[in-house]
């Protein structure tokens, strides 16, 4: 197995620089073979980031040159392999799934999504630099996995899973002045679905969040979990279903929105502005406390939407 290497000799006086060039190679898993000497795996994600700083050491008046390293010896290789031995981060990684996993019960719902999102980004970070993945790798992922049950079990209900029956028209006069309900903490599908209920479906519908699924109110209509009157069926998600259900999925500019919320939400076919409305809506969940006022602000970025993708916008 062949490697890349940077050798350097940083500049004294170039304290930015020294930081700059440090952190980029540590974000890219080199090892550090001796004082000066980064390795990488040929071939590596992110092995082009020896040949940027050969190139920035170099403008900043240092020493730098990128080679390949071919080792001789299947000792020589084993040794180089332990210079990318991530078990130790994988430990501290586990041990703080752990503790999150145990805590999840008291966090509620957003703080408990908040750390479940930071610690896979943490696994994403440190699966991307994990080059020989093995037995520390797979306990990771098992966690990871564990904690994901955990929040669903806890809060989500998990994700709904897509129904098989077929889609009825709906009869819009039996669903006026209604409560409708869905999962807590919210996000593109349910948020987009409950925009679509005020605006075109019930203006006077009002909403309860629920914790847990199962504990439907009495009398309220049920969207987007397990066993909900309206939730993904075939391969359509929650917003596409309510327009299907009640005839508004001739209107080109609401399919539109479906467009780009089905992309969002479960994947397929690219939708050119599906990431700035998840951008949006991700500024949104970052900035309210509270799933009303979230609903609220994605109410005004829904309708911004809509006006902009009506026949003649723009014109």
């Amino acid at each position: 197995m062949n490697f890349s290497a940077l050798i350097l000799a940083l500049p004294t006086r170039r304290s930015t620089t020294r930081m700059r060039v440090w952190r980029a190679l540590k974000e890219s898993g080199c090892g550090v073979l001796r004082d000066g000497v980064y390795v990488l795996p040929a071939g590596a994600h992110g092995a082009e980031v020896l040949t940027a700083m050969e190139t920035e050491i170099a403008l900043a008046g240092g020493f730098a040159m990128t080679l390949d390293l071919k080792l001789r010896s299947a000792a020589q290789l084993a040794e180089v392999r332990k210079l990318f031995d991530r078990s130790a981060d994988y430990g501290a990684l586990v041990r703080d799934i752990g503790a999150a996993k145990s805590a999840l019960p008291g966090l509620g719902p957003r703080k408990a999504q908040t750390a479940l999102r930071r610690l896979q980004r943490s696994y994403d970070r440190l699966s991307q630099i994990d080059f020989f993945p093995g037995q520390a790798a797979r306990q990771a992922g098992e966690a990871i996995a564990r904690l994901k049950q955990g929040y669903d079990e806890a809060y989500a209900g998990g994700e709904p899973r897509t129904s098989d029956r077929r889609l009825q028209r709906a009869d819009r006069a039996r669903f006026q002045g209604r409560v409708w309900a869905t999962r807590a903490d919210l996000w593109v599908d349910r948020l987009a679905s409950a925009w679509l209920i005020k605006r075109f479906i019930d203006r006077d519908a009002r909403f309860a969040w629920l914790q847990r699924p199962r504990r439907l109110p009495r009398g309220a209509v049920g969207f987007d979990f397990n066993g909900a009157e309206f939730t993904h069926t075939g391969n359509r998600v929650t917003f596409e279903v309510l327009l299907a259900s009640f005839g508004l999925d001739a209107d080109p500019a609401l399919a539109a929105i479906g467009a780009a919320v089905h992309f969002i939400d479960v994947g397929g076919i690219p939708v050119a502005d599906a990431k700035g409305l998840e951008t949006v809506l991700r500024g949104a969940k970052e900035k309210t406390k509270t799933d009303d006022a979230l609903l609220a602000e994605a109410m005004r970025v829904l309708d911004l939407f809509y006006s902009a993708y009506k026949p003649g916008a723009g014109a």
